[in-house]
């Protein structure tokens, strides 16, 4: 029974496994243009675990960013793990918390959303989680590796522009996110206060500062942009 889950598990990663490669051979490549060892990349992707977190930390590696803005931002990046995390708790209340520990490490927001989309037919178990969660996680380590090993051999990532990856990643994910006036004014402000901190302070603190004021800010606006409810009569004439 045990042997049955943890296969379906290891099955139902197998589309995750396919984005996770070539990704994780992405954030291999830029680590080692970021001067990173093999030893150094593997290290991140096994115990960090978040692709968005780990690019923007080698990002912040290579401006010379302080370390403990690093560690803050890769904290308030994957601060929304704990609201998955939570979601999917009452359904293994049973389970030990050595055993909890161990897949909420493994939990993404790609292997949370194969994980949920399980609840309809079953919730899934500790066997299951762990068979999508390692498989899924092996894949990102051996992406990154090979991502390591290609760096390597690429020498100067530069005269390829694969320096200039991470940049165009985060342009790409910012314009998909430009929906409307709300989201456009936000990414201005954040624009604008990430530099005018970074001009100031340095060190990193510029990512953190805007991101917490500019999100605020966009709660704020969508608070204020939402309709009030009320129903308005209009007098005939």
């Amino acid at each position: 029974m045990n042997k049955r889950h943890f296969l379906r598990g290891v099955k139902d990663a197998l589309p995750v496994v396919l984005g996770y490669l070539p990704l994780g051979m992405a954030f291999g490549v830029l680590a080692r243009s970021g001067h990173l060892s093999i030893g150094q990349v593997l290290a991140m992707s096994l115990m960090i675990y978040s692709g968005s977190a780990q690019f923007i930390a080698v990002g912040m590696l290579g401006t010379g960013a302080a370390p403990a803005s690093i560690m803050a931002t890769v904290m308030l990046v994957n601060s929304r793990l704990i609201l998955l995390s939570a979601s999917l708790a009452p359904h293994l209340s049973r389970v030990t918390a050595p055993v909890l520990s161990f897949l909420a490490h493994g939990i993404t927001d790609e292997t949370y959303a194969v994980a949920m989309g399980r609840m309809g037919e079953k919730p899934p178990n500790r066997w299951y989680l762990t068979g999508l969660f390692v498989t899924a996680h092996l894949a990102w380590l051996g992406g990154s590796a090979a991502g390591g090993i290609l760096g390597r051999l690429l020498g100067d990532t530069a005269r390829w522009g694969l320096n200039f990856a991470l940049t165009a990643m985060f342009i790409c994910l910012l314009i998909l996110q430009l929906k409307n006036n709300v989201t456009i004014m936000v990414a201005g402000l954040a624009g604008l206060v990430s530099v005018a901190v970074a001009t100031m302070i340095g060190g990193g603190w510029n990512i953190i500062v805007a991101t917490i004021l500019a999100a605020t800010v966009g709660v704020l606006m969508e608070k204020w942009n939402k309709p009030s409810g009320r129903s308005s009569s209009v007098s005939p004439r």
